[in-house]
């Protein structure tokens, strides 16, 4: 328990034991990019995600984070995609390959099926969907750092997709923004086991804090949870 109430998981970190703390009112899950397209059989890119995503588990452990989160009543934030609609990139004089590719394929485009969030991920009454990003980070050209910062978030609970991209980027522009990371290494997933070992294993460590499974993740927050209980 630390100073401020909350309440930590003990977990191997970086091949040295260390403590996770929790604080209800300082921590927040933010889900990255459930979207239909993505991880739902159907979707525009599951092919391409699914082997990796069947291996690891990943929507199961996001469905286990997201309501272990709940229950322990911290707040939820999403960080979505931006949803394709005709004329977005037309007139654009410069386009990432990210950009391009979104619009070439039109994945997750507003008003269709793709472009819906995933039903057990849906957002809930006092969750907070932050505006859309256009790239990869979730933080670029959106009011995500407001929306935690005006809660008085300090600390994130990462799950998404996909790992070496929007994952990555996001968590990566959260420690630039003084946030201290939490991710959920088997709560994403990529396009294969090399883009998921260079995001998970070489590009992320230097930037979250602890690197966890989501039993380890949900241990932590049913403690915080049976805190406040007989607090």
């Amino acid at each position: 328990m630390d100073e401020g109430g909350g309440c930590g998981a003990t977990a191997w970190i970086g091949g040295s034991m260390a403590t996770v703390t929790y604080d209800k009112d300082r921590i927040a899950l933010l889900v990255i990019d459930p979207y239909n397209d993505f991880i739902s059989e159907g979707g525009k890119l599951w092919d391409r995600i699914k082997d990796v995503a069947d291996a690891n588990q990943c929507i199961p452990h996001m469905v286990q984070v997201l309501q272990a989160a709940r229950q322990a009543g911290i707040r939820v934030f999403y960080a979505l995609h931006h949803r394709y609609r005709p004329g977005d990139y037309e007139s654009w004089k410069y386009i990432a390959p990210v950009q391009k590719a979104s619009w070439r394929s039109q994945t997750f485009a507003y008003g269709t099926w793709g472009g819906e969030i995933r039903a057990e991920f849906a957002p809930q009454p006092g969750d907070v969907v932050a505006q859309e990003h256009w790239g990869s980070s979730g933080f670029a050209n959106t009011d995500l750092d407001l929306q935690l910062k005006k809660h008085g978030i300090h600390k994130l609970i990462v799950i998404g997709l996909i790992a070496h991209t929007c994952v990555d980027a996001t968590v990566r522009y959260a420690a630039e923004l003084g946030y201290d990371v939490t991710m959920v290494k088997d709560a994403t997933t990529s396009y294969s086991q090399d883009h998921m070992h260079a995001a998970l294993d070489i590009n992320i460590p230097n930037y979250a804090s602890a690197i966890l499974t989501a039993d380890e993740v949900v241990s932590a927050l049913s403690t915080l949870r049976d805190f406040e209980e007989v607090r």
